[in-house]
């Protein structure tokens, strides 16, 4: 499979199974559409259900499930604890495997204006997907649910929908498409069935109301069971991951006299996901991802030579092959963001080991806050590998242009310079980003172990060749910019930029390098 596409449809129906099995029927139908997951709750009344295959078969099934919901599904007869507008009330799009965010934009784009043209449903487009800024936010969009919307769309432009006539489907509502990364949707029970504690619990964790970065959260009343619940939507786990907030919901709980009595995941969960809540629960020291019997055997699978070498030499083999080629990329550029990745690794690692250790008990939260940070960067590093090589084939892709023309000309010559203009933009990031990482690492010198000093040391060693490396390659494009007659001012600008960063590493490194403290 070239590539493969994720897409999780949440239709308005959970009790009534045999509607259900019609939906995922129909959507089952598409040849190269692989079901991976279905949850329904009688609760929430709703369904989830997880589909991937490639683009094509994938948009393919979410209509015909969307078109089997409108068959089946009538609004007006509907009730559950969960907000909805439609009887397929989201499809979003999730890029999983050799495809882009932007890929996935432009099938919910497409899959939406089809909604509309093939079952006369109107359509939304939220997420990244989103036409306005404010319908980013789903929340935004499906305020006032269906019953609300039926009477507001028609008399408020605000209200109009992306896709079809600004009206809802008598029956049907809207459907809301987009395209988003991989979300977590996790819920946590309360021992207790006053909604009032979960409605203030979630507004207390979610991010809108100044909460955990990318946490969305909402009360709901599990009438069956006689519990309050916490429905939580966790957009990005790697940032803000599942323990974090568990704890924060176990915290707020405490301070209302409950506790949490369980906790489920709807739909699939990354491998990844559950091994950071592994690791932090256990306290396993040197844990790493290579340790899981699973991700040693997809790396066997892949080609990795691990009988031929150890277990860490058979992760870094891949890229220095890469690197070694006898080609263009990737190069140095890339090379500088492999250092920043590296510089913030070490970052995570002396962090998440140190706050394990009671002799540093006391600096425990700041050494969490230092994690995230670290892995966030460590990420944005080992993005900006890819980004750095694609930006020099760009600027490669313009020299071979056309130029034959006078508009032929003028155009490879516009091409060239913005082309180089990103190929010095992206190692200025890399080298911004390692400045960062170079004095987030000082800092942690006084909140580590100090057994781990030679660690914090190495990574902001790593951290300076990445900004040196990094400014290297801006230096080499800056002249290219103007041979290629670009804008002076840029120019000037971008030169300023660089010996800025190189500045604030400079006097510090000196004494890295001499053994000396640099804080």
């Amino acid at each position: 499979m070239k590539t493969l596409i994720e897409c999780v449809p949440n239709f308005s129906e959970g009790r009534d199974l045999a509607k259900v099995d019609a939906i995922v029927a129909a959507m089952r139908e598409v040849e190269g559409v692989y079901l991976l997951d279905r949850e329904s709750d009688a609760d929430h009344n709703r369904s989830v259900i997880t589909l991937a295959g490639e683009a094509e078969p994938v948009a393919e099934a979410a209509l015909r499930g969307v078109g089997k919901a409108l068959e089946l599904i009538d609004l007006t007869k509907h009730s559950g604890a969960h907000p909805r507008m439609g009887a397929t009330d989201v499809v979003p799009f999730i890029p999983i495997e050799g495809v882009t965010i932007e890929d996935c934009i432009a099938l919910a784009k497409k899959v939406g204006r089809a909604i509309w043209e093939r079952y006369r449903v109107p359509v939304y487009l939220y997420e990244a997907a989103a036409q306005r800024p404010e319908r980013a936010n789903l929340e935004n969009i499906r305020k006032g649910q269906f019953e609300g919307l039926l009477e507001e769309v028609p008399r408020n432009p605000a209200r109009a929908p992306d896709f079809g006539e600004q009206r809802l489907h008598p029956t049907a509502g809207a459907v809301v498409v987009g395209a988003r990364k991989f979300l977590i949707a996790y819920n946590i029970n309360l021992n207790t069935p006053d909604i009032e504690i979960a409605k203030r619990i979630a507004k207390n964790i979610r991010f809108s109301n100044g909460g955990l970065r990318y946490v969305k959260a909402m009360p709901v009343d599990l009438k069956a069971r006689k519990l309050a619940q916490v429905s939580i939507n966790m957009t990005d786990f790697e940032q803000t991951p599942l323990h974090r907030v568990f704890e924060m919901v176990k915290r707020e709980a405490e301070r209302y006299g409950v506790s949490i009595v369980g906790s489920e995941i709807v739909g699939l969960i990354p491998k990844r996901a559950i091994e950071m809540a592994s690791d932090f629960y256990l306290q396993l020291e040197n844990f790493s991802p290579a340790q899981v019997l699973e991700n040693r055997l997809a790396a066997s699978l892949a080609g990795a030579p691990i009988e031929a070498t150890g277990k860490l030499a058979a992760l870094a083999t891949p890229f220095l092959d890469a690197v070694a080629q006898p080609t263009a990329t990737p190069g140095g550029g890339s090379v500088a963001a492999l250092a920043g990745a590296l510089a913030a690794s070490l970052g995570q690692m002396v962090a998440g080991l140190s706050r394990k250790k009671k002799s540093q008990a006391a600096f425990a939260d700041k050494l969490s806050d230092a994690l995230a940070e670290f892995r966030t960067a460590s990420k944005e590093f080992a993005e900006a590998i890819d980004r750095d090589a694609a930006s020099f084939d760009a600027v490669m892709a313009a020299h071979k242009l056309p130029n034959t023309t006078p508009d032929e000309l003028t155009r490879r010559q516009t091409e060239i310079r913005q082309a180089l203009f990103v190929a010095a933009e992206v190692p200025l990031h890399v080298a911004r980003n390692a400045v960062v990482i170079y004095e987030r690492l000082g800092q942690l010198e006084g909140l580590s172990s100090a057994s781990m000093l030679s660690d914090v040391h190495v990574g902001r060693l790593m951290a300076v060749a990445a900004v040196r490396g990094a400014l290297e390659n801006v230096a080499i494009n800056l002249e290219s910019m103007i041979e290629a007659g670009a804008d002076a001012v840029i120019v000037a600008k971008l030169r300023s930029d660089a010996a800025a960063l190189e500045a604030r590493v400079s006097e510090s490194n000196s004494n890295i390098v001499a053994g000396k403290p640099t804080s």
